[in-house]
């Protein structure tokens, strides 16, 4: 099994704006289950404590390296990534590892 985790921090916006869209990445993320098959599990983590550093999270698990590879090129989960994500995000950080 592999885990794919994502920090992201948004960019500067006020906090109204920065609630929506972190409930839209989190709805967009989490609807690609059952979508792309490769995903075993995918959370999104958008109500981090105030000592955070990032502004939200993707916990997603996946069979394989290659299972991965595979949802990271599948149409929707770019369609997402590109229209929720990479718009509005800053920085972002990623760890992927074997479980």
């Amino acid at each position: 099994m592999v885990k794919h985790i994502i920090i992201w921090t948004l960019k500067e916006m006020p906090q109204e704006e920065k609630a929506k869209v972190k409930k839209e990445i989190k709805e967009g993320l989490e609807a690609l289950k059952g979508v792309v098959p490769q995903i075993r599990d995918i959370k999104v983590v958008i109500d981090g404590l105030p000592t955070s550093t990032g502004d939200l999270m993707l916990d997603s698990t996946f069979e394989s390296a290659e299972d991965l590879a595979g949802y990271s090129k599948h149409p929707s989960h770019v369609a997402v990534a590109n229209e929720k994500v990479r718009p509005f995000t800053a920085h972002r950080a990623c760890l992927d590892f074997e479980i």
